[in-house]
């Protein structure tokens, strides 16, 4: 089920991709039936809906999901998952260890890249120094933290220390060591997440042309781009990995609207939709009939507080809760959102390992009287109003309007929305650190444990912490789950944090996602991943 890469921020309001790329099937999705056989094209190619990418293909510089769905059909990682979340190979034969701190991975042999050249263990080695490096400004550096030697390449301040992280060792062509700070008993899951891809040698003379003209050694390989357009991509033929395509390629078609993408889909001028925008969703059943797509994946959708402006700063935990009970999330999943939602009660999205129901309790129901009591406790809003920033070309103006009016209406705050062209815009204003008030967040798994819904988005130092939220008994609490004898352990441990989560409220969760979607009569075989993404490889396009 290629599904745990390359998660995290999700553009769309209805689905978008996951984070865990794992293999190529993905048991339990709901999807067209190629069992028929015949009739198929092998070399047909094929379109998806998508929006610009933030940065260039990069696998450690893309932290969201219109970038991360091509870099994943470009690149594949040492491993993957089964629809289960348990680890599957894929380019390594085997990762081992004794202790979750050392780590020896060995290579499957024939891989190359789509330039020819073989992957070998430095190629894995090199990526991730270059990627770690702060000299190199990658969004996704805080990946490699884990690893021994990590603060020499990326001080908190000054230039490096070196250009190699100790804890990576370079055996032979084949063999590679990892030796991680503390043990970490999920590290292995990580391994599937797209900063940890390898890099041919040609990257490192020009990494930005590298980006406009990826090199990987992915099921795919890269064709063209022409931006604010399309990229398209075809069938790397020396593939090795078990999800090889069973098409000639794909097109990445940009689309700035979803309605847009809705009635192209509807022509037959796109191919796979990954959303459906809330304006469509009351119809597209019944337009699309067993081509529309309904079914839950592994994301969250929350809105977040920018802790780093001056009225948001030391804001009362118990002003957040408050916000959190004024917001009607039945309602506003059945009505706006057609039922395509389920209200969240967590952090951590469904579907992976650590999830528990409830967590919030009553801080996530709806109760304007304990609300307005919560808010005044806690000090009040300041300015007693605020507003949620979101992407335009998303689908999310309908339910952000909702979710200000259901804050207006049960607290007397006065709640906007903060529009930005598209999503390329609102993720520069969060990494700019330039949002005025709150914010949406839609987060998708890159690997299915609930450590990666709490570290990697609200530790102090995590690559996915954009609100600037810091609390040091959280990242003490974080630190000592990392670091617990057994995964098991450091599930518990973690979900021991997300209660705590409750108390300190780093954001408000809303509702868990699903994928509402659909494919043209041009194509079946069409299944989506546990991070709501299509599985492209499995696609077949008709004669």
């Amino acid at each position: 089920m290629r599904g745990a890469k390359s998660a995290t921020w999700v553009a769309g309001a209805i689905i978008v991709a996951m984070a865990a790329t794992a293999c190529g099937g993905g048991g339990g999705d709901k999807g067209s039936d190629d069992s028929a056989g015949g009739g198929f094209n092998p070399n047909g190619k094929f379109s998806v809906e998508v929006g610009e990418p933030q940065n260039g293909l990069v696998p450690s510089n893309t932290q969201e999901s219109n970038g991360g769905i091509v870099v994943d059909s470009l690149f594949s990682q040492l491993v993957d998952y089964d629809p289960q979340g348990k680890i599957v190979m894929s380019n390594a034969k085997s990762v081992e260890t004794k202790d979750n701190k050392t780590f020896t991975v060995t290579l499957k042999d024939g891989w190359t890249f789509h330039d020819g050249t073989p992957v070998t263990a430095e190629s894995y080695v090199k990526a991730w120094n270059w990627g770690a490096n702060s000299k190199n400004n990658q969004l996704n550096s805080s990946w490699y933290s884990d690893i021994k030697g990590y603060e020499d390449v990326h001080p908190e301040k000054g230039d490096p220390k070196s250009q190699e992280m100790s804890g990576l060792k370079v055996v032979d062509d084949k063999t590679f060591t990892i030796e991680l700070v503390t043990p970490i008993p999920y590290f292995v899951y990580k391994l599937g997440y797209t900063a940890f891809s390898p890099l041919p040698e040609s990257f490192f003379k020009d990494p930005t042309a590298a980006g406009e003209k990826p090199v990987g050694n992915g099921p795919y390989q890269f064709v063209s781009w022409d931006h604010k357009k399309s990229i398209v991509v075809k069938r790397f033929d020396a593939y090795k990995g078990d999800n090889k395509a069973k098409n000639g390629g794909v097109t990445f078609k940009n689309y700035t609207t979803l309605e847009a993408a809705y009635e192209d889909l509807k022509s037959g001028n796109v191919d796979v939709l990954r959303q459906v925008a809330p304006k469509d969703l009351p119809v597209y059943r019944d337009d699309l009939g067993d081509r529309a797509v309904d079914q839950p994946y592994s994301a969250i959708q929350s809105i977040v507080p920018a802790f780093y402006t001056k009225d948001w700063k030391n804001i009362n935990p118990k002003v957040l809760q408050g916000l959190s009970m004024a917001i009607d999330r039945d309602t506003i999943t059945k009505t706006v959102l057609q039922g395509t939602r389920e209200p969240a009660t967590g952090f951590v999205a469904k579907g992976v390992l650590g999830y528990q129901d409830n967590v919030g309790g009553d801080v996530f129901k709806y109760d304007p009287a304990k609300a307005k009591e919560l808010i005044k406790a806690g000090g009040g809003v300041p300015g007693n109003k605020m507003s949620i920033q979101y992407n335009a070309d998303g689908g999310h103006k309908e339910w952000v309007e909702a979710v200000c009016n259901s804050i207006t209406n049960a607290t007397g705050v006065k709640c906007v929305g903060d529009s930005k062209a598209d999503f390329d815009s609102d993720l520069e204003a969060r990494t700019a650190h330039e949002v005025k008030s709150w914010y949406r967040s839609g987060w998708v798994l890159d690997y299915p444990v609930n450590a990666n819904f709490i570290r990697d988005l609200y530790g102090t130092t995590s690559g996915g912490n954009q609100s600037g939220f810091s609390n040091k008994e959280l990242d003490k609490m974080i630190n000592a789950a990392d670091t617990a004898p057994t995964l098991e352990d450091s599930v518990k441990q973690y979900q021991a944090v997300e209660k705590k989560m409750v108390d300190l409220m780093p954001a408000i969760p809303l509702w868990y996602y699903k994928v509402n979607a659909g494919y043209s009569e041009n194509v079946t075989g069409v299944k989506y991943a546990q991070n709501g993404d299509p599985i492209l490889t499995g696609v077949q396009v008709k004669k």
